[in-house]
Parts: C-alpha cells; sequence; structure tokens
C-alpha cells in the first residue's frame, strides 16, 4: 500500500520486458501532484515505455502502481482514461482523413438522440482552439495543417477530458514555433492552477529549466536521479543523462576548403508563393566539395523549400542550379537521387521512414536499383550493404529484421541517414537532423555528418538551434522571408550575428 497525499500517481519497481531486451528495469516513479514532473534521459532511456505504462497503451512486466492509496491496473487507454490520464504522444496520432473537430472528439462524442451532435463539437473545439490561441476552422481536414497546427489539436484533443487529473506530453513542443511553445506554457500552468499533475518529456534542455517542477532521469532504462528544478543546473541534467557532461564542440577539419572546389552553384533561386509573394526569393549560394554547409533562419525563412526545389519537388521555381560545372535540368526527385542528390527529411515518421517495413528494407529502400539482377533484388547483396551501413553509422539494432518503430529515436534518425547515404549520393541535405532526439544521439549525428564531410561527401544542414549549426557548420547562409540575408564564415559565426541576419529580412525595407 502506498498513500502520499502530495503523489497523484506512484510507479513501483515497474520491468518491461520485450523480447530481447528489458526496456525498463526495476523503476519507481513519483508523480507529483499538481507539478511539471520532467522525464527526461537519453533515447532508448525508457521514458516513453513508462509513459505507455501509466497511459495504459502498455502494461508492465512487473511491478505496481498506486492511485489514492489504492493498487491501480490499467489494461488499456480506455481504462487509463476512466482515472483521469491523458496522453499527447511524442508522434501524431492524428487522422489526417478527418476533420478537426471530428480528431478533437474522437472517443469523447456527444450525441443528440441516436445522432451525433456536430453542431456541440464544432463549438467545442472552437472554444479549446481559442484557449490555446489557434482559432482553426473546425471543419479543416488535419491533413491540410502545417505540423505546428497538427500538434496543437493534438493538445486541443486531451484538454476536452472534464475529469483529468494527469497530462503526459511527450515531446510536446518538437515542431511547435516559440510563440506556439509560450502559449503551451501558459495552459501548462492553467492546468496546474487547477490541479492537474503534468509529466513533461522533452530533450530541450532550456524549456525543461524554464516550466519543470521537478526532474527525474532514466539512464538504459534504469533510475539514475531526481530532484527539484530550482536546486540544479543543466549540467547536473546533462551528466546523470549521459553520465559525462557533453557540450557541442567544433570538428578540426583536415580539408583545405579556400582551394576546393565547387559542387553546387545556386543563382537567383525564386520560388513564388500561392496567391502572391515569394517562399524563395532571388537566393545565391554555392557548395565546395567536403564542405559542411549551414543554412539557419526562423520558422518560414524559407529553408525547407530551399531543399524541395533541389530535390525536384517544386518544378515551377526559377533560377539557375548549377552542378560539377554544368546547369542541371531538375525535373523530379528520383532524377535528383540519379543526379547525385539525397535528402534527410524534418519529419522522420512521415516523409523519412515506411513504418510497415524494417529496419533493413527502410535503409536500402532508395537505393534498391543497385541491388537488381536481371528482374530480381538480389537480397543478399542488399543485406550486406545493409550491415556495412548500419556498422559503419554505429546503428543500434539487434536485428535488421525488427520493424523500423522497435529502435529508438536517434536510431531511427540513423536509418533515415543511411538511406540518404546508401544511394551513394555527392551532396547530402539534412534537413533539421537532431530534432527530436537526445544529446547522446546528436553527438553522434553531428560525428557523422563530420566523418562523411572528411570522406568528400558535400554536405548542407538546416537547423533551428544556434548552438548546434555553430558547432558543424564550416559556412552558413541565413535565410529570412524567402531572402539570403547573410553568409557567414570561421570567426565571423557567432550567435549575434546569426540573429541578426536571421531578423533582417522581416518587415519593410528588408534587402538580400
Amino acid at each position: 500500500m502506498f498513500d502520499n497525499p502530495n503523489v497523484v500517481l506512484h510507479c513501483e519497481k515497474i520491468d518491461k520486458i520485450y523480447p530481447g531486451t528489458k526496456a525498463l528495469d526495476g523503476v519507481s516513479f513519483d508523480l507529483l501532484k499538481g507539478k511539471v514532473n520532467v522525464l527526461i534521459g537519453e533515447n532508448g532511456a525508457g521514458k516513453s515505455t513508462l509513459m505507455k505504462m501509466i497511459a495504459g497503451i502498455e502494461q508492465p512486466s512487473n511491478g505496481k502502481m498506486y492511485m489514492g492509496g489504492e493498487e491501480v491496473y490499467f489494461k488499456d487507454t480506455t481504462a487509463a482514461r476512466e482515472r483521469g490520464i491523458g496522453i499527447i504522444h511524442q508522434e501524431l496520432s492524428l487522422f489526417p482523413n478527418l476533420t478537426v473537430y471530428q480528431n478533437i472528439f474522437m472517443n469523447h462524442e456527444h450525441k443528440k438522440g441516436l445522432f451525433l451532435d456536430d453542431k456541440a463539437h464544432v463549438e467545442g473545439a472552437k472554444k479549446i482552439l481559442k484557449r490555446l490561441e489557434h482559432e482553426i476552422n473546425p471543419d479543416t481536414l488535419v491533413g491540410d495543417l502545417r505540423v505546428g497546427q497538427q500538434q496543437m489539436v493534438e493538445i486541443a484533443r486531451n484538454l476536452i477530458q472534464d475529469d483529468l487529473k494527469v497530462l503526459i506530453m511527450d515531446e510536446p513542443t518538437s515542431s511547435l514555433s516559440a510563440a506556439e511553445v509560450k502559449v503551451l506554457f501558459k495552459i501548462m500552468r492553467e492546468l496546474m492552477d487547477d490541479g492537474i499533475s503534468i509529466v513533461y518529456i522533452s530533450h530541450r534542455l532550456e524549456e525543461i529549466m524554464e516550466i519543470g517542477d521537478h526532474v527525474t532521469i532514466l539512464r538504459d532504462g534504469k533510475y539514475v536521479a531526481d530532484a527539484d528544478v530550482k536546486d540544479i543546473e543543466l549540467s547536473w541534467i546533462v551528466e546523470n543523462m549521459v553520465g559525462k557532461n557533453t557540450q557541442y564542440h567544433r570538428f578540426e577539419r583536415t580539408i583545405d576548403l579556400d582551394r576546393a572546389e565547387k559542387i553546387l552553384e545556386i543563382r537567383g533561386l525564386t520560388l513564388p508563393k500561392k496567391g502572391g509573394g515569394y517562399l524563395l526569393d532571388n537566393v545565391n549560394m554555392h557548395l565546395k566539395k567536403g564542405e559542411v554547409l549551414g543554412v539557419y533562419g526562423l520558422l518560414g525563412a524559407g529553408r525547407s523549400e530551399l531543399f524541395e526545389c533541389l530535390m525536384g519537388m517544386h518544378p515551377e521555381h526559377t533560377g539557375e542550379v548549377v552542378y560539377k560545372g554544368e546547369k542541371l535540368a531538375i525535373k523530379s526527385i528520383s532524377d535528383q537521387i540519379k543526379n547525385g542528390f539525397a535528402i534527410v527529411p524534418e519529419d522522420r515518421q512521415m516523409q523519412g521512414l515506411i513504418q510497415t517495413l524494417d529496419i533493413c528494407k527502410n535503409t536500402s529502400i532508395a537505393s534498391l536499383k543497385n541491388y537488381v539482377k536481371g528482374i530480381f533484388l538480389n537480397n543478399k547483396e542488399e543485406e550486406k550493404a545493409v550491415d556495412e551501413q548500419i556498422q559503419d553509422i554505429h546503428i543500434k539494432v539487434a536485428d535488421k529484421k525488427l520493424p523500423i518503430l522497435s529502435l529508438s529515436g536517434g536510431n531511427q534518425q540513423k536509418v533515415v541517414i543511411g538511406k540518404g547515404i546508401l544511394t551513394h549520393p555527392t551532396v547530402l541535405l539534412l534537413d533539421e537532423p537532431s530534432r527530436g532526439i537526445d544529446i547522446g544521439a546528436k553527438t553522434e549525428v553531428f560525428e557523422i555528418i563530420h566523418d562523411y564531410a572528411e570522406r568528400g561527401l558535400s554536405i548542407i544542414v538546416i537547423s533551428s538551434e544556434l548552438k548546434e549549426i555553430m558547432a558543424i557548420a564550416d559556412r552558413i547562409y541565413v535565410l529570412s522571408n524567402g531572402k539570403c540575408t547573410g553568409e557567414l564564415r570561421a570567426d565571423e559565426i557567432t550567435e549575434d550575428a546569426l540573429v541578426r541576419a536571421s531578423y533582417a529580412g522581416l518587415g519593410t525595407g528588408a534587402s538580400a
């Protein structure tokens, strides 16, 4: 029996065993009442697995949970919801073919006689979205919304639960802008004022220090430490997460980039916006052999659109792309892969991975033509290439035939990078390669970038995080409102210079 009035839910020595791995090993965890309980650890530490136990998505192999002085067992999510537990998943669990209001009220439908009361659903959706400062039309299909708006719909789904006691938020800000994060934090404080307890999982350590009350750290499926946020510093968190204080550091280059040949030149690249204006406005850039070129800018600056143009997703663009000294006619994605371009997209789940395929097929899918003999696929050659890639970029996997979702977020990201590298590109485009992965996995991804650049691969990296792009890029272009507003090299690369350039194209009178 466990009874503490300050603890809304207590987990006692929870184990979770999957075939071949122990995801949780004797983890005890107290969820403090009316507080933001931060749960952190590297990818694969067991954070999401523990939350799945509490939310009824998975059941513990061993151990007990208590609420209100009595033992509880959640056979499914319905049983957990009946005890007032809601969860906002890291990967969105929305229905893209249904409307905003249908998604918000899924499993919480109002009825009028025998029929659904859609009028009440629409009004309820408007009310909750207004609270979230996102007044989206409730009749809009969720599939037509941008990722940040979809995340707000996911949050809204949980806030309509009347008897909410515990809200689990697994990486809720990974696709939100700074303004949207501010709104979310305001809502979280209002929820705490109402006595609701929040579990908050995030890799953004600055957010944890701002919004968190109490921190619990997991590593390799085990409890490591916990403390009140007011009593700790960032260095304490990092040291307990990874066992040492990991800092971003600039890699020493052995290539003389001043003498390196130009692989790619972008001249006057322009992409019109529907309804007027430009997503990209007369952008000029160049990339050298073996260079890591950074692209920095605020949300909506045109960074992803730049990559989409280079990969053949916007044939309507104008301007010139000169590749290896010759003007390139960009027609399609498949042609660009043949030309030597590969992309690692920002949203690995929606655009980078195929959920129904195993690790091996996800790694080889873009380069399958290399393993065809006649009309048949040479499985032996395919698997050999995948094995070499797994070893080369250190993907932690017990069996490449396991489902892709059996991997941690950091290792899934490595698979997406490996998929691109297996096409043997000359130019690798990385769009937010460290999004949603922990410090340890980020460091490994940065090492992969440096290693392949040293081998002569030319890489362009988009990143929203100042310290990251400063650590990995040899040279940085800054985009603002579709314009190139700065080019920084070596000692010119400072946080102040990057921030100033990223705001330079906003407002009237801004020039490229």
